[in-house]
């Protein structure tokens, strides 16, 4: 079992650990110091801003009437447990994949989390221009937004990677 953590890409589940630990925090922390829809300026362009999602990304099915919390709680969890998957499919030698993983995994979590203990996924990051703000969102898609960076540029700009595994060898980044 200690080879599972040392020779796969579950080696790099302390950052999920991490990522899931400063959602959790920074969640717990908007609840008990904000009133819901409060809102604190912190630069010209972006506020603290406490609301709550109960839909997906952007408010998606928000007002779904309910069903729509058990729905995303279950695509999340399935998204875990192939997360989880590819984690223990990584070679040692990996990098960046596993640590994408990582990080979608731990938004996945994180949200799943708020979803089961309050109905809801609380956002509190809202950056804007004048009137045009996106939509809140908090660490946890953040993560997810990172991770899934990590796997485009993998994808279609690993250039050093492709070239490396095309004479044989993998270098790692």
């Amino acid at each position: 079992m200690p080879k599972l953590f040392t020779e796969t890409g579950l080696r790099w589940l302390w950052v999920a650990l991490v990522a899931l630990a400063l959602d959790q925090f920074t969640k717990q922390w908007v609840i008990r110091v904000f009133d819901l829809y409060e809102s604190v300026q912190v630069l010209p362009f972006f506020n603290l801003t406490y609301v709550r999602n109960y839909g997906a990304a952007f408010s998606f099915l928000s007002d779904a009437g309910g069903w729509q919390r058990w729905f995303f709680t279950l695509i999340a969890l399935v998204v875990s447990l192939v997360l989880l998957w590819w984690l223990i499919q990584s070679k040692k030698q990996e990098v960046l994949l596993p640590v994408a993983y990582a990080l979608i995994l731990s938004g996945a979590i994180g949200n799943v989390a708020d979803r089961l203990i309050y109905g809801y996924v609380i956002d509190f990051l809202d950056f804007y221009y004048q009137q045009w703000h996106y939509p809140a969102f908090n660490i946890a898609d953040s993560a997810i937004f990172i991770g899934a960076a990590l796997l485009i540029y993998d994808a279609f700009g690993n250039k050093e990677k492709s070239q490396n595994t095309s004479q044989g060898t993998l270098k790692n980044d």
